[in-house]
């Protein structure tokens, strides 16, 4: 199967769905990343917290310990329209790609550049068999996540760390609370179904 991992950054799916892209790698699955910007961003009062070139180095480490083929779009951070552009662009790599499965972030997520790539993402990929939504961020929301779809990282869960912490700039940024955050997160959902560790989704859809 070909799966299309869609992220507004580099880091959200590394953060959401990264120890799920490793499983489909180690079933013999194709695994596509895209990310929609370029991730660089500076500080209400402008200083730089993140430039382009340590974004995408980071983000094609992270890509080739999860061993899949990373796409780069290049819409500037916190500025990610919904619109026909962009559903347009997603669309056509959907059609070139072949693609059966998509995971993207979660369409109620608060930041704006995870909401409207989901937006794009979801239009783009309506006649995809399988859409499963992530959630890549901690902060309390108008909606409920219903994650209602398990994946078992057990085994993929130490190289999961190993992804995040190619994110290094991002990491100091936030004093590293994000490794004890998705762990805890990840072995609570794993709790949840009877594994040590698992990624949890909301389905749009999942036809078999």
């Amino acid at each position: 199967m070909n799966i299309l991992g869609v992220g507004a950054h580099f880091d959200d799916m590394e953060l959401g769905c990264s120890g799920t892209l490793m499983k489909h790698i180690q079933q013999g699955d194709k695994v596509f990343m895209m990310v929609v910007c370029n991730s660089a961003y500076k500080n209400p009062v402008g200083d730089i917290v993140r430039d382009m070139d340590t974004a995408y180095m980071e983000g094609k480490k992270a890509a080739a310990i999860i061993g899949a083929e990373l796409i780069c779009l290049d819409y500037d951070t916190f500025m990610i329209p919904f619109d026909e552009g962009l559903t347009g662009t997603i669309s056509r790599y959907i059609e070139k790609l072949n693609i059966n499965i998509i995971y993207s972030p979660w369409i109620h997520d608060l930041h704006r550049d995870h909401h409207y790539t989901a937006k794009n993402t979801i239009m783009a990929g309506r006649q995809v068999p399988r859409f499963l939504m992530y959630r890549c961020n901690y902060y309390d929301t108008e909606h409920v996540f219903q994650g209602n779809f398990y994946s078992d990282i057990t085994d993929t869960m130490d190289n999961k760390i190993e992804v995040i912490k190619a994110h290094k700039s991002e990491l100091e940024r936030v004093r590293f609370k994000w490794l004890d955050f998705f762990k805890n997160q990840n072995a609570n959902d794993g709790q949840k179904i009877g594994v040590k560790y698992a990624e949890c989704f909301e389905v749009v859809r999942y036809l078999t």
